[in-house]
């Protein structure tokens, strides 16, 4: 049973070596195994899913030594009730992908990746402590990447040119974030965590590293204001992978924020009011922009960045709240799960308009769906219930986090008026949601084409039966979850609590205050709906006689390009120009005088050895035997030097410096000794003062020389390290 876990995350990365030998021969035969992989996992995470809700024991896997910290691995309520949910993504692809990639290229190099993806992102919702979710978390980031560039179409490169941008920069600064922590709390370990952060007396040193780690994984889950990717690559990735980007991949992101947030911030409202302010301007930006957007896929990714806006609201909740968290917790863990559940049948619904008209425009596809009862229905489910309409599940989890809000402005707390700000921006944000949703459904389902509807209507056989249950399936849960949420959603919330540091609390989906909350938004839309959209995002078309979408946004107001690029790139470009003047100075300067240094020691050194050495090696040899013979020499000359010395002034130095003249008498003495007794057949005859003071002269004039072509050089070098180190570490 230990091995279940890893063998979980090896297997399909094991089968997508198989599956792309099997594709070299047959392209049938591999799409039918990596969906066949896909399923068994799915099998696999729903086993594990159903023991959870039995109540058995969590499997456990630790791997020592593995990547210097070891691998360790959980599958308990929350973890395998992700680990299911991301089953169940990869096999609802997997049964679309087959007729979405019919007329593709680059199909096996697709469903490589994606299999090897779906064993890095098992691996990350079943860690059990930070380092290992890190490793797949990385690992995932890389191998999702020829999601966003599968098309290899220039804004396909420059949409993953920026997806990857963000996960380098991401990571690192991750990395540096778990290394900060770990020296502040000796653990990883989410458990472990808890308990050293709970023996600090102040947590004030552990923000730096949880700023870092926030970024990273905020990145990833797009929060803003690191979010640029998100509306970029979904729109040029294949529809498959665009669910999976934004269903299950940006859920990676929050899993290492909810990781952090109650291991190490628990209860911290410092913390909890930094992730309020960033949930919710990351929820309304996102709903703002899928507004304005005129683009399918584009509207839908700005809408996943609006509902992360959502789940990040639940979170900080969970922190402001204390004990009394459960309500926001229950809406976190919920609305994770309807929001996946939403993106995979948007997505694919998307995807098979796209797949038969190769467009996203709203004007090019309207009216495409409006003799598609069964695309039709399953996306006004998903769109009824990412709106948080009562009967639907996002209108659960929608309730949850907004009592959570109410709750905290209830206790009167210091941030109580910043939550009733947020909890007004997010019944606006509803509203918002409902609007660009209608427009959606009432482009692609309801009205007309001006010249191509009858060729639409005529297109009645748009989808394959795999694909139909690939989409009916999560849409009828999403209408299951909706009627029966005190049965089917409060048996996963329950489960998944413990994992969120919460307890299970009563909850009255239906009451009067939750539904006037939907009231509320309903009424946001109603006015937004046919007074914004249908009244300034429409424009009369004099060619068709009809109105058209019009994008209303500002076109030059984009954060990467405006913001982000310049920054990027004038940093790199001073750096550049710094390495060119070091790169000068030592070309034109700094080598020279290592040379000419070099030169002057190799010359010292072989006039030392003709001097010096060689002559004290030759008759090193005859010392003992001489000395005996030259007693008397040697003690007259002793006595000469000492006791009987002629008492004369102190020799003031001609050249050099007093210390060069001292050591130069102290030279020639002792070459007279020697000259008088061992040397006294070959004597030497330099004389060492002025040598020495000469020698002294050069060495200053090279070191005067070297110091002054240096000097700046380091200088700049320091400068530029500090900089760079400020930048990074505030």
């Amino acid at each position: 049973m230990q091995l279940v876990l890893p063998g979980l995350i090896v297997f399909p990365m094991l089968c997508a070596v198989v599956s792309y030998l099997i594709g070299r021969h047959s392209r049938r035969a591999r799409d039918w195994f990596a969906c066949c992989a896909e399923l068994t996992v799915f099998g696999v995470t729903l086993w594990l899913l159903i023991r959870s809700l039995m109540g058995q024991e969590a499997l456990q896997f630790h791997l020592d030594g593995f990547c210097g910290l070891g691998m360790n691995l959980r599958a308990d309520g929350f973890r395998t009730l992700y680990a299911c949910v991301a089953g169940l993504m990869w096999a609802g692809t997997g049964l679309f992908s087959p007729q979405y990639f019919a007329h593709y290229r680059n199909r096996n190099r697709y469903h490589f990746f994606c299999l090897l993806t779906l064993g890095a992102t098992l691996g990350v919702f079943l860690s059990d402590d930070l380092y290992t979710t890190f490793i797949f978390f990385e690992i995932m980031s890389f191998t999702s990447y020829t999601w966003v560039a599968h098309e290899e179409t220039p804004s396909a490169m420059r949409a993953a040119e920026t997806y990857l941008a963000v996960a380098v920069i991401g990571g690192m600064v991750t990395l540096m974030g778990l290394f900060l922590m770990y020296q502040a709390l000796g653990t990883l370990s989410f458990d472990g965590m808890l308990q050293a952060a709970e023996a600090l007396d102040s947590r004030r040193s552990l923000y730096l590293p949880g700023a870092l780690i926030l970024f990273g994984f905020g990145a990833k889950g797009g929060m803003f204001p690191v979010h640029i990717w998100l509306p970029k690559a979904h729109p040029v990735a294949p529809a498959p992978a665009s669910a999976l980007l934004s269903g299950i991949l940006t859920k990676t992101g929050i899993f290492g924020i909810l990781a952090v947030s109650l291991s190490v911030f628990r209860h911290d409202a410092v913390w909890g009011l930094v992730i309020l302010l960033l949930g919710c301007v990351t929820m309304f930006l996102g709903a703002l922009l899928g507004l304005f957007s005129i683009d399918l896929k584009r509207t839908l990714a700005c809408s996943s960045m609006s509902q992360i806006g959502f789940i990040l609201v639940g979170i900080a909740c969970q922190c402001l709240l204390g004990e009394e968290s459960s309500l926001a917790a229950q809406g976190t863990v919920l609305h994770m799960v309807n929001h996946s559940l939403f993106k995979l049948v948007l997505f694919m619904c998307a995807g098979t308009v796209y797949m038969h008209l190769h467009k996203l425009d709203l004007n090019d596809i309207r009216g495409w769906g409006r003799s598609k009862p069964f695309l039709k229905i399953c996306f006004l489910m998903a769109g009824l219930g990412i709106s948080g309409i009562p009967l639907w599940s996002g209108f659960v989890s929608k309730s949850l986090l907004h009592e959570g809000i109410l709750e905290y402005v209830a206790e009167g707390a210091a941030f109580a008026p910043i939550a009733k700000a947020v909890e007004i921006i997010f019944v606006i944000t509803g509203g918002l949601t409902l609007s660009y949703m209608t427009k959606l459904f009432v482009a692609v389902f309801v009205e007309k084409h001006p010249t191509r509807q009858q060729e639409f209507d005529e297109n009645r056989h748009y989808l394959s039966l795999p694909g139909k249950i690939a989409i009916g399936l999560p849409a009828l849960l999403i209408f299951f979850f909706g009627l029966t949420p005190s049965f089917s959603m409060r048996a996963l919330s329950d489960l998944a609590l413990p994992f969120l540091r919460s307890h299970p609390h009563a909850v009255h989906y239906f009451s009067g205050e939750n539904l006037l909350g939907a009231v509320k938004s309903v009424a946001v839309a109603a006015v937004v709906y046919p007074f914004i959209v249908r009244k300034w995002m429409m424009q009369p078309d004099p060619e068709t006689e009809t109105e058209r979408y019009v994008n209303r946004w500002l076109k030059h107001f984009d954060l990467e390009d405006s913001v982000y690029r310049p920054l990027i790139q004038g940093f790199l470009a001073a750096f550049g120009w710094l390495f060119s003047l070091l790169d000068r100075l030592l070309e034109g300067l700094l080598l020279p005088a290592l040379m000419t240094l070099g030169t002057l020691i190799a010359e010292g050194a072989d006039r030392l050895n003709d001097r010096c050495l060689i002559p004290l090696c030759t008759f090193v040899g005859t010392f003992f035997g001489r000395v005996l013979d030259s007693v008397t020499d040697l003690s007259v000359v002793g006595l000469k030097k000492t006791v009987m010395r002629t008492r004369t002034p102190a020799q003031r130095p001609t050249v050099g410096s007093l210390f060069a003249f001292r050591l130069g008498q102290l030279l020639d003495r002792i070459v007279a000794v020697l000259n008088h007794t061992i040397l006294r057949f070959h004597p030497i005859k330099t004389r060492f003062v002025p040598a020495v003071a000469a020698a002294e002269e050069d060495m200053l004039e090279t070191t005067s020389y070297f110091s002054r072509t240096i000097s700046f050089s380091l200088l700049m070098f320091a400068i530029g390290l500090l900089i760079f180190l400020v930048l990074i570490l505030r």
